[in-house]
């Protein structure tokens, strides 16, 4: 009797030790997000001047808003808003769109091609993109499409290889006992396309939803790269003129930042139940 008590008293003291730990690293991962956002919304309510003499985690004296008049009119946030929005509904569309087409014929018609093409795919998946840029660069500046809108919406569209996998996984779960049902009924391959696997790809479309807009809105490397015209500035790169070499305006920049937050986290804040299932639809497969 001593004996098995012995032996459980480790094993409890192992699990409160785990627990503790669990709840330590989950502590530490909600400060590493909170702190930055915390800084960013104290500060963008000093001056510059209170900004330059006073500490991160300071209140403000007086909670000045002409920062975020400065960042929306002259930082042209509203623009870089209205142009982060063409891309994101262009691209959303071409992505969900190529991206269904390409899953559907891979993951149905099993051949050598769609082998190679797959396998292609698996390929392209472990270059680091940042090593392809001179290329793409060249290409896109040949086809004259540097300084447009074009050029972002093309590479967001043609390289994300990770949808065509997420759509792939979910096609894996629709029965090919409904595509068989409509080729007995007459229907052609667009049709079945079009009135079976797209409805039945909902939840992975609202995943892959989600995923494009966040990657797409945080995304600076590419529109600095391909959209120098100041018309094409979008809300990673609105506010990046405040930022030289010379002088930094933190708390205008701190303004814009949270006026760029915003709109996510009122998409967020209305569809998380769509965002939560979606991610989680497709994780197991029965």
């Amino acid at each position: 009797m001593m004996n098995s008590e012995a032996q459980k008293k480790p094993v409890y003291i192992s699990q409160i030790v785990i627990k503790i730990l669990s709840y330590a690293v989950l502590i530490c991962g909600c400060l590493m997000v909170l702190i930055p956002i915390v800084v960013i919304l104290l500060g963008a309510f000093k001056d510059s001047k209170e900004f330059a003499n006073s500490g991160v985690f300071e209140m403000p004296k007086s909670f000045a808003f002409d920062n975020f008049k400065t960042a929306f009119f002259e930082g042209k946030v509203m623009r870089g808003l209205f142009n982060t929005f063409i891309i994101i509904v262009i691209s959303c569309f071409g992505t969900i769109l190529t991206g269904t087409m390409t899953a559907f014929i891979i993951q149905r018609f099993d051949s050598k091609m769609t082998r190679l093409i797959k396998g292609a795919f698996l390929l392209a998946t472990l270059l680091p993109n940042i090593s392809m840029q001179v290329t793409v660069f060249q290409i896109i500046s040949k086809m004259g499409l540097y300084n447009t809108m074009a050029a972002p919406i093309i590479l967001y569209v043609g390289t994300d290889i990770i949808s065509i996998y997420i759509f792939m996984q979910f096609l894996s779960q629709i029965p090919v006992s409904l595509d068989e049902s409509g080729i007995m009924d007459g229907a052609s391959y667009p049709r079945i396309y079009f009135s079976i696997i797209l409805p039945n790809l909902k939840p992975a479309i609202a995943t892959v939803l989600i995923i494009k807009f966040v990657s797409i809105y945080n995304d600076f490397y590419t529109p600095q790269l391909y959209m120098q015209d100041e018309s094409l500035l979008v809300v990673s790169t609105v506010l990046y003129k405040y930022i030289s070499s010379t002088k930094i305006q933190w708390e205008v920049v701190f303004s814009g930042i949270i006026l760029c937050i915003i709109p996510t986290l009122l998409i967020f804040l209305f569809l998380q139940k769509y965002i939560y299932s979606g991610l989680v639809s497709g994780a197991v497969k029965e």
